[in-house]
């Protein structure tokens, strides 16, 4: 018999308690600065931070399956200089300059997952390495050089402009249009298909997983070829934002992301994690930014914010795992 859903399982829940936390931190904010609640301060925080969710849902997924990725911005650092490089140089549209960050960032997940694979090492340890690797590469080749001058169409932030019967213009915001398109992507694989629940099974017990037949390479490749994706995709936002590319611009903001995504309930030992959660847990990290910078208060501040975030998730995980383990034990003794 399925026991009905009690009132402390609802306090229990993590998406619930991340909403109550945003309303509470939100109304503080809004307190001390009357203006943090307002239409415009919102919807700069979320299209000036989309970017950094779309490459969430990147790492959500790669979480979920027992990984860790650390170069996913030294990806997207290297996708977004070959888009700006080409579309600076010989012209084009804004479906090219997805489709060729999309298509590096592809390429350097994929290497990723071939390399953890095949080393049979920790995953961390790999994309770390990968990080140094593609970044170093990168500034070795270029020479650091900032890219400007881009063309007309991409300086435009409607994916697609409409005119009304006034004449005047409005359109879909493209940061906020694929960040949308990110986030039910993510759900539908995660939570419809097959493969996403492969990525479940391999992250919460990749020996079982191996037994019943999931192809773990395929899966792997699959997990980190999405999360270069993201980062490809991303990274062509955040230069429409910038309207500039510096190679160092998205270097240091991993533990933003991976903050957010543990935040938001997706446990760094695999297996765990929702599209939901991490959005609100996105969206704290990003309002609670917003609010300290409002009030003046310096960004170091912003990252002692963000290394607390990862240790009490951290330890929440460490604490539900060894419980987990004990009731197995249990278990295993009757």
């Amino acid at each position: 018999m399925k026991r009905q859903t009690g009132i402390t399982d609802i306090f229990k829940n993590n998406e619930f308690v991340l909403i109550v936390a945003i309303l509470i931190i939100g109304t503080i904010f809004t307190i001390l600065k009357p203006n943090f609640f307002s239409i415009n301060n919102l919807y700069g925080i979320l299209v000036s931070n989309s970017y950094l969710a779309i490459m969430a849902m990147g790492v959500l997924v790669v979480l979920i399956s027992g990984g860790i990725d650390i170069s996913f911005t030294a990806t997207a650092t290297v996708a977004q200089y070959v888009m700006a490089t080409i579309i600076i140089n010989n012209g084009g549209n804004m479906f090219l300059a997805f489709l060729i960050a999309g298509l590096v960032g592809l390429a350097l997940g994929s290497i990723n997952a071939i390399l953890v694979y095949t080393l049979k090492v920790p995953s961390i340890i790999v994309t770390i390495s990968t990080l140094n690797a593609f970044y170093g590469l990168l500034i070795f080749i270029t020479g650091g050089k900032w890219l400007y001058g881009f063309p007309m169409w991409f300086m435009d932030k409607n994916l697609v402009s409409f005119q009304r019967a006034d004449g005047s213009l409005f359109g879909l915001s493209m940061p906020i249009t694929l960040l949308v398109a990110a986030v039910i992507v993510t759900w539908i694989i995660l939570r419809f298909t097959t493969l996403g629940r492969k990525v479940y099974a391999l992250g919460g017990n990749p020996e079982a997983a191996r037994r019943i037949g999931i192809n773990i390479f395929k899966t792997q490749l699959f997990v980190y070829g999405f999360m270069g994706l993201m980062a490809g995709l991303a990274s062509v936002i955040q230069a429409n934002i910038m309207l500039t590319v510096a190679p160092n611009a998205l270097i240091g903001r991993e533990l933003e992301v991976l903050a957010a995504v543990v935040l938001g309930g997706a446990s760094l030992a695999g297996g765990t994690g929702t599209v939901p959660g991490t959005l609100l847990g996105f969206f704290l990290i990003a309002i609670v930014q917003n609010g300290l910078t409002m009030l003046g208060i310096s960004a170091y501040w912003h990252k002692i914010f963000i290394g607390m975030v990862i240790i009490v998730s951290v330890s929440i995980t460490a604490y539900q795992r060894k419980r987990n383990e004990e009731k197995g034990a249990v278990i295993d003794v009757r």
